[in-house]
């Protein structure tokens, strides 16, 4: 059984920054893709991030230049430094592991991801 633990979410100031870690765990193979959701309310579940077991990445719109996302492939561990955060960016924040990709292949759908995990809330006050 495969288990995706989040941490690091709550309240920033505009401007501010946030470390986001995700650790999976269980019966993982060793290529896989892990990545960041977030979903605001009322809102769809939209792609913040992913990164492949090689390295490659992919980042919604709406944060490249300000979110960076790093992999540790050996302790199946997924990494999102937010900068320059914005009232916008509020949300739950998901974790995310995709099983079926290749190694630089980075798959971005919701609907590609296997598992999931139970989400941390960022809230970022103006």
């Amino acid at each position: 059984q495969v288990q995706l633990v989040e941490s690091g979410g709550g309240l920033v100031q505009a401007g501010g920054s946030l470390r986001l870690s995700c650790a999976a765990s269980g019966s993982i193979f060793s290529i896989n893709t892990m990545g960041w959701y977030r979903q605001g309310p009322g809102n769809q579940r939209d792609l913040v991030a992913v990164i492949t077991s090689g390295g490659n990445t992919n980042y919604g719109d709406s944060v490249k230049g300000r979110f960076t996302i790093s992999k540790h492939n050996i302790r199946n561990t997924v990494y999102l430094q937010m900068n320059s955060l914005k009232p916008e960016d509020t949300a739950v924040y998901y974790c995310a592991l995709d099983t079926s990709s290749d190694l630089y292949t980075a798959r971005c759908k919701p609907g590609d991801m296997d598992y999931w995990g139970k989400g941390t809330l960022v809230t970022v006050s103006s």
